[in-house]
């Protein structure tokens, strides 16, 4: 009989690089040995995940594993792919507190592997991402401590103090629900290709009841299951990554964004077919439980979630147009982008049924 796998089996595992996602590691060889000591031996490349944003690699030289982080070829958003910003984050955020990567190296020089990167430690653990390894079992009470243990770490985060960790000019706080509304719209606009009535009525409402800002603190900004690291045996989170678009603004915003990504069990097909993880399984806090716990750890006023859900819903639809408009443009072949267009539709219709109902649950309900 064939054993059953252990839970460090599922630890999160690289595969091939991608086609088009490649770079000469006989160029980066020498740059990593002039500022990382300890490195022998020729260096042997995979790929990490298939994110859509920030490019993840594993550079394993000789026993020695590191983690390569760049932009995708062909993106220039610059702001979005800051690696120097991102470098800078965590290079902070080490200090102070013990659930990131150490950054070891950053390179400005696009030449090298044809774009800004840095390098850090390998963090190894179990990474949830929307398809869950076969044989991997997620039963209730795993689902429970792992669900509870990552709206606790999210409580963590906004709970920094960002002053004292050297981030203080990361943002700018005041005015920051309002710039983000006007921000993702402009970026909609300029990758818009076909009219959706669903994302307009949708802007209308956040505009109309845009809260005033509950506060300031470090924020994540894409806070949820596949960019935690969880220990091997499923006890918790032990690290957070991909922080390329963290900065200082209001915490709920951030809360919205989990919320976003956190489908439920009984939410409409369309929720179904746009999860990012596995929220809907037994024994995850629901997404109403999600913001009630949330609140318990944080202190914070529960006032206006629906709003905070909502705009969540209103970047998903912009992040899934810009990425259709990539793959119309032919600057991607990848046919994943392909039925971006009806995930804008289907993901603004799902959060205007949360509007009309007022709630973020049990949204099937009639």
């Amino acid at each position: 009989m064939k054993p059953a796998p252990a839970l460090k089996d599922f630890a999160d595992a690289p595969s091939p690089v991608r086609e088009g996602q490649g770079f000469d590691t006989q160029k980066l060889g020498p740059w990593l040995r002039e500022r990382i000591a300890g490195l022998d031996g020729e260096i042997a490349i995979e790929q990490f995940g298939r994110g859509f944003s920030n490019l993840t690699y594993l550079l394993r030289v000789g026993a020695r594993e590191l983690v390569l982080r760049r932009a995708p070829p062909g993106v220039k958003i610059k702001s979005a792919h800051d690696m120097g910003r991102e470098y800078r984050i965590l290079s902070h955020l080490a200090d102070v507190w013990n659930k990131t990567p150490r950054p070891l190296a950053l390179c400005d020089d696009e030449s090298l592997i044809g774009s800004a990167f840095y390098v850090m430690e390998r963090v190894r653990g179990v990474i949830l991402r929307a398809r869950v390894p076969s044989g991997l079992s997620l039963d209730t009470e795993t689902m429970r401590r792992v669900s509870t243990s990552t709206i606790d770490t999210l409580a963590e985060i906004h709970a920094i103090d960002f002053r004292a960790a050297g981030l203080g000019d990361l943002g700018k706080p005041d005015g920051y629900i309002q710039r983000q509304l006007t921000g993702w719209t402009d970026r909609y606009r300029k990758a818009q290709t076909d009219d959706v009535p669903t994302f307009e009525e949708l802007g209308k409402w956040l505009f109309a009841n845009a809260p005033t800002e509950s506060g300031a603190s470090l924020i994540h900004n894409d806070f949820k299951y596949d960019n935690v690291v969880l220990d091997p045996e499923l006890r918790g989170v032990v690290s957070v990554l991909d922080w390329e678009m963290a900065t200082i603004g209001d915490p709920l915003m951030d809360l919205g964004t989990t919320l976003g990504y956190w489908v439920d069990p009984d939410d409409p097909p369309v929720f179904q077919v746009m999860v990012f993880g596995p929220t809907n399984l037994p024994g995850n806090l629901r997404r109403a439980e999600v913001a009630r716990r949330y609140f318990e750890k944080s202190g914070r006023d529960p006032k206006g979630v629906l709003f905070y859900y909502a705009n969540a819903l209103y970047k998903l639809a912009v992040v899934a147009q810009q990425l259709y408009k990539r793959y119309k443009d032919g600057l991607t072949k990848e046919e994943r982008y392909a039925p971006m267009l009806e995930g804008v539709r289907a993901v603004t219709s799902a959060a205007l049924v949360a509007v009309a109902k007022g709630r973020i649950d049990r949204l099937s309900e009639e």
